[in-house]
């Protein structure tokens, strides 16, 4: 199937047990909630899947899963890009490359550990072009740990014109630089897909190519309405917009394990339990749970009032 990297890309979560092993019962329910609210390819194996957290055994049996999980349906991009020296890298981006995904995630912060700037940075990426299978596509993330290294417009284009990158993960935040690198990327492989929630709909109206934040893992069809319909004129429009942006504004309050508790009231989860978030969030973030229940309230509504406007 053609690579299809951008539109709604969830950015998937790894369920774990109570005795912290992956819940491979539970992730079978969570791919096909995905797609059953509109995901166009799925993430797996990033920062929501708690990538630093996993062995690599671990991330590449996650991979090959999500991979057997999603049956073709959509198609499945995987990072696990972690490690530190160029030699653990190269065993781990080969062991990814080896799993069946779609596309391969370079983490750009892993691409300059060192912070040494665009010499060093294209040198890696040129390394990794002799590491990995020269028919597997390619895609990168701004990834927030354990730096953010945002690209440069002329590392944007050097990673362009190789012809290898279907996808970024921009985490800019910024809406000029997301208008920038769409219009650099215009013509070419290259799909920009913005992660911030506060911009979601004004970034698919200046040339983001969907979202991939974290509340794909909340709600991601009212996203993916959104997507379809970033530029009508319409109260409902203007009024989604708005509650995405706010619901998001819940990320600090013990996310992955915030997003993995309302999994455990869908039913998707046995478990909340998470290895990035170690304390129990109902305790730290003070009524977090009832802010569950209005994002839930309002997501529930937004699907009621797009039901209704689809039937007429």
């Amino acid at each position: 199937m053609p690579t299809n990297a951008h539109g709604i890309v969830p950015v998937m979560l790894t369920p774990f047990t109570s005795d912290n092993r992956i819940d491979w019962d539970g992730l079978e329910r969570l791919v096909e909630w995905y797609l059953q609210l509109g995901a166009d390819a799925l993430f797996a194996v990033c920062q929501s899947s708690e990538m630093q957290r996993l062995s690599l055994e671990e991330r590449v049996a996650l991979a090959k899963k999500v991979v057997t999980l999603a049956r073709g349906r959509v198609a499945v991009i995987a990072s696990g890009h972690i490690s530190e020296s160029a030699e653990d890298q190269r065993a781990e981006l080969v062991a990814m490359a080896d799993t069946g995904i779609d596309a391969l995630v370079l983490v750009t912060n892993r691409l300059d550990t060192a912070k040494a700037g665009t010499e060093a940075f294209r040198a890696a990426v040129e390394s990794v072009l002799t590491w990995v299978p020269s028919d597997i596509s390619l895609g990168l993330y701004e990834c927030p740990a354990p730096y953010r290294r945002l690209l440069t417009d002329d590392e944007f284009k050097f990673c362009r014109d190789t012809g290898r990158f279907v996808t970024l993960k921009d985490v800019s935040c910024d809406l000029d630089v997301v208008k920038r690198r769409a219009a650099l990327a215009e013509g070419s492989r290259l799909a920009v897909v913005n992660a911030n929630a506060a911009i979601a709909a004004a970034a698919m109206r200046n040339g983001s190519k969907g979202f991939s934040g974290v509340f794909t893992n909340f709600h991601p069809d009212l996203y993916a309405w959104l997507y379809r319909h970033a530029t009508d004129d319409s109260e409902l429009r203007r009024e989604l917009e708005i509650f995405l942006a706010l619901a998001a504004m819940a990320e600090p309050m013990g996310y992955p394990a915030l997003a993995k508790t309302y999994h455990t009231r869908l039913g998707t989860f046995s478990s909340a339990h998470s290895r990035a978030i170690d304390y129990d969030i109902a305790e730290r973030h003070w009524a977090v749970m009832a802010l569950l229940d209005h994002i839930h309230e309002g997501t529930i509504r937004f699907r009621q009032v797009i039901a209704r406007i689809e039937q007429e």
